[in-house]
């Protein structure tokens, strides 16, 4: 099931089903897509086309776009500046300039266009329940439309502000009617079909949350309606699957396994995987109710928004001078290839990368040092949380995971604010709040973990330290949240979610959903 994971030792039986993290034996049907018939011809046909397509279009439209972009340029700096020849420098900078503003600004107004166009036109090919057999026309169809919706550039640019709701309606969301909060939903949204998913209206999303709309099988696949019920509040990295049991008035908590049996559950929280009812919201969430309803909301949200823009602003800029970076430094390698031995034109290759990285973590620290991250528990609606979202916006990841298992990450880590001891070992990790987050020598920080020392709940924000001790380990797709202690030596199995305020003993050995001691 989804929200699972196998630990160490843990072994399925023939024919059985399990799920949950640990995973253990259920009677839930995960494998819920009836077979079709898929030949080899057909199997042999597809690769045989999706090969060619990468080879005969993609890679030639890239180079020759490459090269058009950079000759564009370059004619477009003489005519600007018909002396900039006997500069180089000037040359460069000016050439840089354009290739840029083109690649950055050209590509994200294009991509909004075909983005918004693919998902529409594509969507209308492959119909809700329908079951077809892979490796044909419509299963095309279906996987260009969920690359598509993987795309995270424009969920990050109009997350975490009222443009977001926008966005997903554009792409084919059914929202309506729409409570607006500015806290709609956060920078990482994932669908399989945006035309057949569906949110209601007052809920709020954080951060992860991956719609999946399609369900398939090694012959076949078809895609259904996914519906998330009125006044819901779903927590971080949630996967919610066709057919989930849930409806008004749910909170969904990080990682949860969304039941896909039983009643449907209302009115209560569910936390873990497998799932437990919890209370929906507890009296410290609800302080701030009042500045959600009526003036107080208005007032807060016009401000909200005034200060999204401006954060939406600067992570464009930021992003545009990062790519004018790359674009210098790689100009600059072109230019003197033939002039400089190979071993410095790699050097320069090299640069455009390691500089623009350190430019971006630079550009974070920067704002984190106008405004620094405090403990704190405040309204979505006060300052506090408007800086922190700036600081979410503008976070290098994508660019980190370049150096993903290199001693560089610590680098940029450390660039960043985090406090990170001697010999490290970084996989892929993902660490919201840098400045908060300290973690000892010779630790081992798995692909897709995540430290994140936030939360944001019913309108209500809360953030602090966490501290992992030397020696430490989280496992492949782990989530530690705020205000956790992990004493030196001690381990968090693969996809555990460790709870806010935890404090793992020295040496132990933590797993599951929510985490305890195994």
């Amino acid at each position: 099931g989804h929200a699972s994971g196998l630990h160490s030792g843990q072994a399925v039986p023939a024919g059985e089903r399990w799920h949950g993290s640990p995973a253990q034996r259920t009677d839930v049907n995960y494998l819920r897509a009836p077979s079709a018939q898929a030949s080899t011809w057909r199997r042999a046909v597809y690769s045989t086309a999706a090969v060619l397509v990468v080879l005969l279009l993609c890679l030639p439209l890239l180079a020759g776009g490459t090269t058009l972009a950079i000759d564009g340029a370059s004619s477009l700096a003489q005519v600007l500046d018909p002396t900039a020849g006997a500069s180089t420098l000037v040359a460069l900078l000016i050439e840089a300039v354009i290739l840029s503003l083109v690649i950055f600004f050209g590509l994200a107004l294009a991509g909004l266009l075909l983005v918004v166009a693919v998902s529409r036109l594509l969507s209308g090919f492959v119909k809700p329940d329908v079951v077809y057999p892979l490796y044909g026309f419509h299963d095309a169809a279906h996987r260009a439309i969920a690359r598509i919706g993987r795309m995270r550039f424009f969920t990050y640019l109009f997350g975490d502000s009222s443009l977001i709701v926008h966005f997903l309606q554009w792409l084919g969301y059914r929202l309506k009617p729409v409570v607006q909060t500015g806290v709609n939903f956060g920078t990482e949204v994932m669908h399989a079909n945006p035309s057949l998913s569906a949110v209601g209206s007052g809920t709020m999303v954080a951060d992860g949350l991956h719609l999946v709309n399609d369900e398939v099988s090694s012959t076949s696949f078809r895609v259904s309606r996914v519906a998330i019920g009125p006044h819901n509040f779903v927590g971080n990295d949630v996967t919610y699957p066709a057919g989930g049991r849930t409806g008004d008035n749910v909170l969904l908590g990080t990682k949860v396994l969304v039941p896909l049996d039983g009643k449907i559950r209302e009115g209560v929280g569910l936390l873990g995987s497998p799932c437990f009812e919890i209370p929906r919201s507890v009296e410290r969430d609800m302080r701030f109710d009042h500045l959600r309803t009526g003036e107080a909301l208005r007032r807060g949200l016009a401000a909200k928004n005034r200060c999204d823009l401006q954060t939406i602003g600067i992570f464009l800029v930021t992003r545009w001078l990062g790519v004018f970076l790359f674009a210098l430094l790689y100009l600059a390698a072109v230019e003197l290839y033939d002039l400089l031995p190979h071993g410095l034109n790699a050097v320069l290759f090299a640069l455009s990368v390691v500089g623009t990285a350190v430019f971006l973590c630079g550009v974070q620290r920067c704002i984190v040092a106008l405004h620094p991250t405090q403990p704190t528990i405040c309204s979505v609606y006060h300052p506090d949380f408007w800086w922190a979202e700036r600081i979410w916006k503008v976070h290098p990841i994508h660019c980190l995971h370049a150096f993903d298992g290199t001693p560089f990450k610590n680098v940029l880590w450390r660039l960043m604010g985090v406090q990170v001891g001697r010999r490290t070992f970084d996989d892929g990790a993902h660490i919201s709040e840098p400045t908060l987050t300290a973690i000892g020598d010779e630790s081992v920080l798995n692909y897709r973990s995540k430290i994140q020392c936030h939360s944001q709940e019913d309108g209500t924000f809360k953030c602090d330290r966490t501290m992992v001790g030397a020696g430490c380990t989280i496992g492949v797709g782990a989530f530690v949240l705020y205000g956790v202690t992990m004493g030196d030596g001690s381990v968090l199995a693969a996809d555990s979610f460790l709870m806010k305020g935890e404090d793992v003993p020295r040496g132990a050995r933590w797993g599951g959903n929510p985490a305890m001691e195994m």
